[in-house]
Parts: structure tokens; sequence; C-alpha cells
């Protein structure tokens, strides 16, 4: 069961790097940096510069290897060689969308985006496998890791569809919701293989306070990611300079975002006053008080300093590392009238 743990451990830890990495690639605005998927510009090591993306005579080209031609993209319809003159009947338009600019820099930032991914999705795989051993004493480990299993090759899956759709807003918006689930998916698996023998029980103000702040935390992320969208119409406008006109005359969403902050803490101040009021000395609870403060000041600075670089992803990071932490309390910890040590 430690095996598991610890396992499980390592696949959240890299969930959390792959948002954080995913919010890097937004802030930057590498998501077309590789056009296609999961290769890139039918690479599997993507290229470093133009010249490999421009037709050449008398070279190799590999099936689905992409070229940008008249600021478009063709792909190879099979492996040949090309002759003195280009022929049309070697080569595909690329229809699933007409994005055709190459950038180094967005490129490989993408591309190490999709490394971490298929990392994850290895390390959940492994966890899979280390949970068959639990098929017969304990099939939900198995079950939920099946799952976990399951959702990261959607997750994957609707990377692809970002892509595909040259990143429209509500796909990442799904994509980001999915992320969650994954989280709470290993969760769960890291709730029931805890090796700790002592459970605390916590009040039923305290679960209904902590089922609330998730809800709460749900749908900050929700609009967080309305926020996100008229950020990234205006970083894209501004080709990505000018910070500190990114949030001119933004949407009424954000001074919802922002308003709404205030229900969170409030809330989990209440958690803290009836964890103290019960005895209660929960690292869990201190854990996610000062998540929220970075959160909020990560937030600030945002609005303030003019977006400095990495904020957004710490920010998006951060949020879901709260309400995956607190979907875990109210897995850890039993419901009882009182807050009584077991």
């Amino acid at each position: 069961m430690n095996s598991l743990y610890r396992k499980t451990i390592i696949s959240i830890v890299i969930v959390y790097l792959v948002i954080l990495a995913g919010g890097i690639v937004r802030m930057t605005g590498s998501g077309m940096g590789c056009p296609d998927w999961p290769k890139c510009f039918g690479f599997l090591i993507p290229p470093t510069e133009m010249s490999q993306l421009e037709w050449k005579s008398n070279s190799e080209y590999n099936k689905n290897q992409i070229v940008i031609i008249d600021e478009k993209l063709f792909y190879a319809n099979d492996k040949f060689k090309s002759k003195s003159k280009f022929e049309m009947s070697n080569w595909s338009g690329y229809t699933k969308h007409d994005y055709s600019k190459f950038n180094v820099y967005h490129t490989w930032i993408e591309y190490i985006n999709r490394l971490i991914g298929a990392i994850a999705g290895l390390s959940v795989l492994i966890l899979f496998v280390n949970s068959l051993k639990f098929l017969k004493t304990k099939k939900i480990i198995t079950g939920l890791s099946f799952l976990a299993l399951i959702a990261i090759i959607f997750q994957a899956w609707l990377g692809k569809l970002v892509v595909d759709s040259n990143l429209t807003a509500n796909t990442i918006t799904v994509h980001m919701l999915m992320a969650i689930i994954l989280l709470f998916i290993l969760f769960s698996i890291l709730a029931i293989s805890n090796p700790s023998k002592k459970r605390v029980k916590i009040s039923r103000n305290i679960s209904i306070l902590v089922l609330i702040s998730i809800v709460l935390l749900l749908i900050q992320i929700i609009t967080g990611t309305e926020v996100r969208k008229f950020i990234d119409i205006k970083m894209e406008l501004l080709n990505y300079t000018e910070k500190e006109r990114w949030i001119e005359n933004i949407s009424s969403s954000f001074s919802f975002h922002r308003s709404f902050s205030w229900a969170i803490i409030i809330v989990n101040s209440l958690i803290y006053f009836y964890a103290r009021k019960s005895g209660l000395k929960l690292k869990i609870i201190h854990i996610v008080n000062t998540l929220i403060f970075f959160q909020i000041s990560s937030g600030i600075i945002m609005y303030y300093f003019h977006f400095p670089f990495s904020s957004q992803p710490i920010h998006l990071l951060i949020s879901t590392m709260i309400i995956s932490i607190q979907f875990y309390f109210l897995l850890l910890y039993k419901t009882s009238k009182n807050a009584i040590k077991t």
C-alpha cells in the first residue's frame, strides 16, 4: 500500500506540473507552437529553424511531415523523395485549421508541455499496473486507478481537440475542468492508500463548509477562464506587448471574479474558526489557508504589476491545488457531531 501511496503522490505532482506548463503555454501564446498532434510539424522532435519547414528539392520526406508554403501548411501523403520541382500529388493541404506560423520559442514551449503530459500519462499507467495487485482485496483502488487512466487518455484527446480547434475558449475550459476531475480521482486513491492509521473526525459544520468551499472554488475557476478568454484576446491583439493594456475595458466577469474571492476567504475563515473551536490542529487547513493567501497575492500582482512572467500559470496552479486538497480533506477525515480524535 505504501508503494501505491508514493506512486499516487508522484502522479499528482506530475499532473500539477502539466497544469503549470499549460499555464505557461497560454501566457506565452505558445498553444499553436505545434500545429498538429501528437507530433510537431510532423516531427517526433520539433524543428529548431524555419529552414526545416521549407520545401527542398531532392530531399527525403516522411509521411505526415509538414512544410509551410505561401503561409499554408501541407503534409506529406506518404514517405517519398522530392524531385527538382514541387509536386502537389505528394502533398495535401492541412484543413483542421489555418494557423501556419513558426516560432521556435513557442514550438519548444508547447513541445515541453506535451512531454510533461506524456510523463503524466506514463505515471498514471504505472499506477494502474501497480493497483492490479489489489484487484481481489480492494477493488476500489483498481477501479479508481483505471478511471484515472481513462481520464488522462481522455485529457490527451482533449488536448488534440484544443490544437485542432486553434485554441477555442470552450475547449480550453473543458480541458481545465478535466484536469481537476483527474486530480479528484488521484486524491481519492491517495486517501484510500494513506498509510497513516490515525484518523480525525471532523464536525458536520466543517465538512459542510469544506464542501461549500469546493463549490465556490469551482465557480471561481470557471469565471477565471472567462477572464482568461478576454485577456488572451487582448494579448494576441497587442502581440503580447503593452501588458498594462491587457485589462483595459475588461468585462464584468473580472469584477465578479475578484469580488467572489471574498466568499472563499469568509468560508475558509469559518473552517479555521470551527477547527480551532473543536480543538483540531490539522496541518491541511493551514496549508489551504496559506495557498489562498498566495492565490490572492498572485491575483493582486497580476493586476497591479501588469502580469509578470509566470504569475498567471502560478495563479492557475494554486487554484487547482486548493480545490483538490480540500477534496482530499473531505475524503480523509470522517464526519461526526463533534470533532473527536479516534
